[in-house]
């Protein structure tokens, strides 16, 4: 049990002095904000929440110390929380006036040659599989499985998320088209209930729970304490595609884009091809992918086209690569911190003295440790959009919402074009079904780097967010022109969405609510947006008559 104390209480009497300005450079280390008990990697979202901390934490090491907090929230009465790896958007890893429930200390990791289910023997085949404490990161369970196993565990992109929040949030890596859904590897898992009691999930013991942690969301049906997921055969190669082109004019960005949608439909809707094609208001493309199961001559064959037409318009189109535009290396060192990644700036390391030399991130995620969100918003896009008549409009609709704000297509979000397989296992989670057809996550948003609300000179910027916030409103609302009832990825949503039940799981909602109402029949687990949360007050203390 932990007093809390968040470290930012100290900066609102000196936000000059040392101390605080130590803080704030320490907070762009996602490692040193998962170690905080009082810190989440986002501090806030203007408007909507603010980074408070818990009054006390149960620092869980073992399940019992989970079962031991459950029962005392339950008899007492207290608002709980749970937080793991802290990364959620929506602010549901924290609450003032609650007790925690902190997981990070329970990150064992342990590999299996043949793994069967409890209560599956002689239904299930054996599988490989590794098993995760809930608060164990993915860049450690990719060191352990990939790195130091050879196999592949179909995890986040972003390295300091936490497992047990991706797999619950249904979660997406960056080969999703190939490997499919986070959840969808999930075999088993432990989970304490609202009762207190420790219970097994899986496709053959409690399969309705099982059904409901793979995408009904974190912290709504219970605290996940451990988990077994499915390692896949790893590829010979992982590589990435990073380029940067500028558009001479709007009319030539507005041909830029109809170049790029037509090349993804033809060429890389598929199994190799993952994460993000991002289009900016300074008429900008800016392609950051990554692809599996081709080497470096294979991705280069496939992009010479595309690259043939920009480079065919000099007058239009001016291109900046990065050191490297198309590159490749062995798919057991992708997330290793090897010497030369290092040089080259493809891979970051917690920099403190002493720290561990798996604690590694993407220097592109560097920017969410300590943000503070503007405005976010997504939407899934069905694969009809890519087809030839509705090319066009679908483009038309991205460029004006470009004249608003900048729009992402995250590509490995959306699980068309992927194999048969993938849609099957995507089919038995309690995600949206709209992520059957969708071939990418359309998302808009804006933040300010570490803020936080009460410290002068760090204050966030109040009318440059709500600016910010209407214009990412502007501009999905084009896109939404086009996709009007979109559904939209639980854990990259807009805090203010309507109609989230419907957004966030579809025709899906009404058989969780069902899971929610036998395993929480009081609603002891709360979270923002969350299964059952419409029953309670918006700060998750008061039940709605």
């Amino acid at each position: 049990m932990i007093k809390v104390r968040s470290p930012l209480d100290e900066c609102p009497n000196a936000p000059s002095g040392p101390a605080c300005t130590q803080l704030f450079k320490a907070i762009k280390n996602p490692y040193f904000i998962g170690e905080e008990v009082a810190l989440t990697q986002t501090l806030g979202w203007v408007d909507a929440w603010r980074c408070a901390p818990s009054v006390y934490a149960v620092a869980a090491r073992t399940t019992a110390h989970v079962v031991a907090a459950v029962n005392f929230a339950r008899e007492h009465k207290l608002r709980l929380v749970v937080k793991g790896g802290g990364h959620s958007f929506q602010g549901t890893s924290n609450a003032p006036d609650s007790l925690l429930v902190w997981t990070r200390k329970m990150n064992e990791i342990t590999l299996h040659d043949s793994f069967v289910a409890a209560g599956c023997e002689g239904t299930a085949a054996p599988l490989r599989a590794v098993t995760v404490g809930a608060g164990a990161l993915w860049a450690h369970v990719y060191d352990a499985v990939t790195t130091r196993a050879g196999g592949y565990v179909q995890g986040g992109g972003c390295m300091t998320v936490g497992v047990a929040g991706l797999i619950q949030s249904g979660g997406f890596g960056s080969f999703s088209k190939a490997y499919g859904l986070a959840a969808s590897s999930l075999i088993q898992a432990e989970v304490v209930t609202a009762d207190g009691v420790v219970r097994v999930a899986n496709a053959c013991t409690n399969p309705d729970l099982f059904w409901g942690l793979k995408g009904g969301g974190g912290g709504s049906l219970g605290v996940v304490t451990r988990l077994t997921l499915r390692v896949h055969k790893l590829p010979v190669d992982f590589g990435a595609v990073n380029m940067t082109i500028q558009a001479t004019s709007p009319a030539a960005f507005r041909r830029l884009m109809g170049l790029m949608v037509d090349f993804y439909s033809q060429n890389l809707m598929n199994p190799h091809w993952g994460e993000q094609i991002r289009f900016r208001p300074d008429n900008v493309l800016k392609i950051s992918m990554v692809f599996q199961g081709l080497d470096r001559s294979q991705a280069q064959a496939i992009w010479r086209p595309f690259m043939q037409s920009v480079d065919g318009a000099p007058d239009d189109f001016k291109v900046e690569f990065a050191l490297l535009p198309i590159v490749a290396t062995s798919a057991r060192e992708f997330w290793a911190p090897t010497l030369i990644k290092r040089a080259l700036g493809f891979i970051s390391t917690d920099d403190r003295p002493g720290a561990p030399a798996g604690n590694v991130f993407w220097p592109g995620d560097q920017r969410q440790a300590g943000q503070v969100l503007h405005g976010y918003q997504s939407a899934w896009l069905p694969s009809a959009l890519l087809q030839a008549g509705q090319r066009k409009a679908f483009c038309d609709a991205l460029y004006s919402a470009t004249r608003h704000w900048g729009v992402s297509l995250h590509v490995n979000k959306g699980l068309a074009g992927a194999t048969a397989d993938v849609m099957a296992a995507a089919k038995d989670t309690a995600m949206n079904p709209a992520v059957l057809d969708a071939f990418a996550l359309a998302i808009s948003g804006a933040e300010e780097q570490p803020a936080y609300a009460g410290v002068p000179g760090h204050a966030p910027d109040v009318a440059l967010a709500r600016s910010r916030a209407q214009a990412i409103g502007r501009a999905m609302d084009e896109v939404r022109k086009l996709v009007p009832n979109a559904g939209c990825y639980v854990s990259e949503s807009d805090y203010f969405a309507p109609a989230w039940q419907q957004s966030f799981w579809g025709s899906n909602y009404p058989r969780l609510a069902g899971v929610k109402a036998k395993y929480d029949p009081h609603g002891l687990f709360f979270v923002h947006h969350g299964v059952g949360s419409e029953s309670w007050s918006r700060d998750g203390f008061t039940r709605q008559a």
